[in-house]
């Protein structure tokens, strides 16, 4: 097949394309490299193609377009606190570059779109598991744009007869996740603080939960979606289906690093949520998912990652 993937030299994006690169497919990744970096993409084999330019380009859009199957829109403004600091650029590139994207893949004739929406969507509803079925409850700019984006994927899946599928994803990690940014996600974060022997710092109490989903599980269903027939702008939410507090898991990754200390406390940020559990039934019954890695595995994984590449570093 031939396929788009924006955001392409990012965690998830870079993740996607690597696994559509191992099963023949053609490639084109689309990134402003702001947040995704070109390690991600090195090394990999088959018909890759890269475009360094901005989601926003409508004329660069129309181009990469033409000729694409299916396109896998993961670009956006990915941080929540980024989000609460610049909420006009996160809805300029969050929503302008989501119907900038469908409109272009509209006139190209491109049949299939899948979106990188997001669990944030729920807010703090207190109601666990989560269910598509809720009301959006968002605490964030970045969480309102995702849900724009799964408006405007369910309007062209019913105007255009476009096939299309949003994914909430609820809390990724994996090797690959970028640990240096000032918006990190946790995971990473935690990892390579713990590696160098310091004090990982949690914000809030700890006792916050989330339902944290290996990267290998979101290709996984990316793929899935890529092969839907009934793709007709649902939303399905991609995660393991669990949950664990934030204390329980810097003790688990403490553990798996060998090292031992005790976590900084700092103030709880704008816009996070306090808990957070995925029904993943919508997602094993449309798309046949199963999540492939536990969360344990999926740490440990995540571990000899860092590990390793801090050796190479040393070396």
């Amino acid at each position: 097949m031939r396929l788009l993937v924006t955001g392409g030299a990012g965690f998830i994006g870079s993740s996607i394309a690597r696994a559509l690169l191992a099963r023949g497919d053609s490639v084109v990744v689309l990134d402003d490299f702001s947040t995704g970096h070109e390690s991600n993409l090195e090394g990999l084999d088959g018909d890759l193609t890269v475009e360094r330019g901005d989601v926003r380009d409508d004329a660069l859009l129309a181009k990469l377009c033409r000729g694409r199957d299916a396109i896998f829109h993961e670009a956006a403004m990915v941080s929540v606190p980024a989000s609460v600091e610049a909420p006009r650029d996160c809805d300029e590139i969050n929503v302008r570059g989501t119907v900038g994207l469908l409109e272009a893949a509209r006139q190209a004739g491109v049949g299939r779109f899948v979106f990188a929406a997001s669990a944030a969507a729920y807010g703090d509803d207190p109601e666990l598991p989560k269910r598509e079925t809720m009301r959006p409850s968002p605490l964030s700019p970045y969480a309102v744009s995702k849900i724009a984006g799964e408006h405007y994927l369910k309007v062209y899946a019913e105007l255009y007869g476009m096939k299309t599928l949003s994914l909430r994803y609820f809390n990724v990690f994996g090797p690959r996740q970028d640990p240096a940014s000032a918006y990190a996600a946790a995971i990473p974060k935690f990892v390579s603080v713990l590696l160098a022997g310091e004090a990982p710092r949690i914000f809030g109490d700890g006792e916050q939960t989330r339902d944290f989903c290996y990267i290998g599980n979101v290709v996984h269903a990316n793929l899935l979606a890529l092969e839907c027939e009934e793709a007709r702008g649902q939303v399905v939410n991609i995660a393991d289906g669990e949950s664990i507090t934030i204390n329980d898991l810097v003790a688990k990754l403490a553990e798996i690093c060998g090292v031992s200390g005790t976590p900084e406390h700092v103030a709880a940020r704008a816009g996070d949520v306090k808990h957070s559990r995925a029904d993943i039934a919508v997602a094993q019954e449309l798309l046949g998912y199963e999540p492939q890695t536990s969360v344990a595995d999926g740490l440990v994984e995540t571990v000899r990652y860092f590990r390793d590449l801090a050796a190479d570093a040393a070396s």
